[in-house]
């Protein structure tokens, strides 16, 4: 019998300091590599999105989050022909409470760095580019990426 494979539910966790500026972390070692995205990850079986968001945004930045709201979802397919990967990405708005973001998992990041929402790096990782669309917009989801 044939193996079926299934998307997987990523959590991307949008983070904004006082001066509104988004925390992105440049990718490195896996899908993506070399694009920026937001602190976040695989949600594990039987966890909340905003305790996945919570637990991927402190393993990945060593800061602390909370005040969660669920602000995008979309259907990532850009990865599938070239590494088989498709996604259901939450993308959960939470609110930082200080200090400065630290390179916790250097085997999957390179950096971490604040950006304005109108000056972003050119290489964004999809789920991240898609939130920040649908943020701007103020929408919670675009029919085109669901």
């Amino acid at each position: 019998m044939e193996d079926k494979k299934y998307p997987h539910v990523g959590i991307g966790v949008m983070i904004q300091n006082e001066q509104g500026q988004v925390l992105l972390g440049l990718r490195k070692g896996s899908h993506g590599s070399g694009e920026w995205c937001f602190p976040g990850g695989h949600l594990e079986m039987g966890e909340g999105f905003f305790t996945c968001a919570q637990r991927e945004t402190k393993e990945e930045t060593g800061l602390d989050v909370d005040e969660f709201e669920l602000i995008s979802v979309s259907n990532e397919t850009r990865y599938l022909e070239s590494d088989g990967e498709h996604f259901l990405v939450l993308g959960i708005k939470a609110v930082y409470r200080g200090g400065e973001p630290k390179l916790m998992e250097p085997n999957k990041f390179l950096e971490w760095g604040w950006f304005d929402l109108d000056n972003l790096p050119d290489k964004l990782f999809q789920g991240t580019d898609v939130m920040i669309e649908n943020f701007k917009a103020g929408v919670m989801h675009n029919p085109k990426t669901c």
